[in-house]
C-alpha cells in the first residue's frame, strides 16, 4: 500500500496514505466520537475566512519566524486546551477550526514534477478501515458522495490555504507585525504572568498606513480580517482566567 510523501508531517497526522480505489475499495470510514486528538493542542492554524468567527472565542495571533501562519490559541501554555469537556467534546463557547474538521484528510502532492494534488489520509488515525459497520468510501467502484464532499471541503481548505500564504505576504510587506507580550496580573499573585512567543499587529502602524495601503487592504478583504485579529487579543486575559480556575497555569512563567 503506498504512502504519500512524509519529510515532516503537519501538526495531527502521523501516517499520511493516498486513497485508493483499489486498496481501499471495500474499506469503511468512522466519525470522530470526540475531539481528544487535540486534547493537548494549545494553537491550532487557523485559514484567513475563519478569523471572524473565530475571533468571537479565540485570541488569534501569529507564529514567530519568516513562515509565520495564524493560529487561535485554545489555551496560553503548551499542552493545554481549555475548550474540550471532560469527554473531549468541544464547548459551546469555541470554534473548530477546519484545520481540525477536515481530519483524518487531506490534499497532498504525490509527485514533485505535478502540481496535482491527492485525497490522502491519516492511517494512524484508525478512522478508515475494512469496518462490518461505518460509511462506504467507494460505491460501485466510484468514490461515495460522502468521500466527494470530504474531497470538496479539502479543495475549499486549500484555496483557503492559498489565500492566507497571499495574506500573510501582504502583512510581512505593510511591516506591521510585532513579537508580541502580554502581562496579567492576578490577585494574590504578586508577580504578573508574562506570555511571549508571538507576533501581532502593531496597532499604531496599522493607523499610520498610507492612504494607498489602507485602500488597499480595504477592497481585498484584509482589513476586517485585521480587525478580528485585533479585537480577538481582547480575550487574551478571558483565557487566561479560564485556564487559571482550571488550576492549569504553571507557577513559573512561560511562552504561548
Amino acid at each position: 500500500m503506498a504512502s504519500a510523501p512524509q519529510p515532516s508531517l503537519p501538526v495531527l497526522y502521523s501516517e499520511l496514505t493516498p486513497l485508493s480505489s483499489v486498496d481501499h475499495i471495500t474499506w469503511k470510514g468512522r466519525s470522530m466520537d470526540n475531539l481528544e486528538l487535540i486534547r493537548n493542542l494549545h494553537a491550532i492554524p487557523l485559514i484567513v475566512e475563519e478569523f471572524i468567527q473565530a475571533q468571537r472565542w479565540h485570541p488569534i495571533v501569529f507564529t514567530l519566524g519568516d513562515d509565520a501562519l495564524p493560529i487561535a490559541l485554545f489555551g496560553l501554555n503548551e499542552g493545554v486546551n481549555v475548550f474540550l469537556d471532560e469527554e473531549g467534546l468541544p464547548t459551546p463557547d469555541s470554534y473548530v477550526p477546519a484545520y481540525v474538521r477536515r481530519y483524518p484528510f487531506m490534499l497532498v502532492k504525490l509527485r514533485p514534477d505535478s502540481d496535482d494534488l491527492s485525497l490522502c489520509f491519516d492511517a494512524a488515525a484508525g478512522l478508515l478501515g475494512d469496518f462490518e459497520d461505518g460509511s462506504p468510501l467507494f460505491v460501485d467502484g466510484q468514490p461515495s458522495d460522502q468521500i466527494k464532499s470530504t474531497m470538496e471541503f479539502c479543495e475549499q481548505f486549500e484555496v483557503g490555504a492559498q489565500r492566507t500564504v497571499q495574506f500573510m505576504a501582504d502583512l510581512k510587506e505593510l511591516d506591521i507585525l510585532e513579537e508580541g507580550e502580554i502581562s496579567i496580573t492576578q490577585p494574590g499573585v504578586e508577580q504578573p504572568y508574562i506570555y511571549r512567543g508571538f507576533q501581532m499587529v502593531n496597532e499604531e502602524k496599522f493607523r499610520n498606513l498610507r492612504g494607498d495601503q489602507l485602500r488597499k487592504i480595504s477592497q481585498n478583504g484584509m482589513m476586517a480580517v485585521l480587525h478580528a485579529h485585533l479585537f480577538s487579543l481582547s480575550l487574551m486575559p478571558v483565557l487566561f482566567q479560564r485556564q487559571f480556575d482550571r488550576g492549569l497555569v504553571p507557577t513559573q512563567q512561560q511562552i504561548i
